[in-house]
Formats: C-alpha cells, structure tokens, sequence
C-alpha cells in the first residue's frame, strides 16, 4: 500500500480521470459534504474507504451492503469502513483493515492519494474520516464476515453519475436526501450524501430530475425500524 502524504511536492500519479477528486481532496471543506456539526466531544473516531478502480465497464467504485442483522444501518449500501481501533495508526490503516476484514481486499494494490473532511455521522455518533484510494492493482474482493455484509460490488461510475439512475429518496421520518439506483441497491443516507457531492465537486454531474422524490423502499425502513426497536431505541 502507498500514500499520497506529501502530493504537493511529490504527487504519486493517478489516471486522468480520477485527478478531479484529488483537487476535491486539496479544496474541500466540512461544509461542502454536510451541515451535521460534531458536538463538542466530537464523535467515535472511524474512516471508510472510497475506494476507485477500473474494472470491465470502466472507472468504479467499491460499495458494500451491510449485513441485514447489524444493530445500525442494517440492509444500507455503505462504503467499507468502520471505527478506528487502537491499534490502528489512523484513519488510513483503519480504513483499509476494515475493508480487509469485510471483503478480502488485498491492500499492496491500494494507493492511498487523500482524505475528505472528517464528517459527524448523527444517527451513530461516528466522526468519519472518507480516506480516498486508488485501486492500482485490483484484487478479488467478496464477502468475508457474513455478519457484517451481506455482498460487495463495484459499481461503473457511468452507472452513478447517469441521470437515469438518481433521485432523492423520503425516509418516514421526513428526511429527504439524495440517492443512486445502482447494482440493485438503493444507495442513500451518508454514503449516497458523499457521493452526490462528490459528483458534482469533481465536475463529474450531469443534469438530472431533482424532482424525482421516492420514498424509502419498504424493506429498508423495516429493517432500521427492527434494528432500533430491539435495541430499545426510537427508529
């Protein structure tokens, strides 16, 4: 695995395509991905992996769906992440062990070239750091921990950022945010936030129908409604 600590004097080269989110990398700010302040605590430290490859329909990303029996998030496509342990030196190694542990990633082919802002996750009460990876040489990747995921895909950008496949989505609750129809899955909250701003930072945004408001797929609201009701908390 490389880094990309020191890109201002010896950037570490990336194909054309992906130089956009290194720029979002350098520029960006909290603000630019979310409105969600850390309270004066801040929050439990952890970092997911935006992990971007090329594979046989061109430029991807690497999305999970959680395991449907997780006590948060359960049934949600997610970036591959999770809390940073004390063994871990950072953001960065946390990042890719986790992606290790859940999908069987193998790092030496990873080029770490930035991180996002570090964004408060309300619901959970996670600081996350978005560390940003490019997949150099691709490895096979599959579900490990079937208590954690319950599959891995990697998902053509053209599928993200084709209008056909983007609405926002109504949670019952009244939140209403931005959302992917890709792989099968219904992309939304925190992950389908980062990536709707990321798209459109990276000038990578097509015009689409912001109009189009869907709510939450059943089984999506049924399955945090569960998870939050065993765990004796509001949905």
């Amino acid at each position: 695995m490389r880094t990309d600590a020191r890109a201002d004097q010896n950037p570490i080269d990336l194909p054309t395509w992906l130089e956009p989110v290194r720029g979002v990398a350098r520029r960006a700010r909290p603000g630019d991905f979310s409105r969600a302040l850390p309270p004066d605590g801040g929050g439990r430290a952890s970092a997911v992996l935006l992990l971007f490859g090329e594979g046989v329909h061109g430029p991807d990303i690497l999305l999970i769906e959680r395991a449907h029996t997780l006590r948060s998030h359960a049934g949600q496509p997610a970036f591959p992440g999770g809390a940073i342990d004390p063994t871990d030196t950072g953001p960065v190694a946390a990042a890719l062990r986790e992606t290790v542990e859940e999908t069987g990633l193998d790092p030496t082919g990873v080029t770490v070239f930035g991180t996002l802002p570090d964004l408060y996750l309300p619901p959970s009460g996670y600081l996350v750091t978005p560390v940003l990876g490019w997949w150099h040489a691709p490895s096979p990747v599959r579900v490990v921990d079937v208590a954690e995921v319950a599959s891995v895909h990697r998902v053509p950008l053209e599928t993200l950022v084709d209008p056909a496949n983007r609405l926002s989505v109504r949670h019952p609750s009244g939140f209403v945010g931005p959302a992917f129809a890709v792989a099968g899955l219904v992309v939304w909250g925190f992950t389908g936030g980062i990536l709707d701003r990321l798209i459109a930072l990276a000038g990578w945004e097509r015009p689409w129908d912001d109009n189009r408001v869907e709510d939450l797929p059943t089984h999506l609201v049924e399955l945090g409604t569960a998870r939050a009701t065993e765990d004796g908390r509001p949905s």
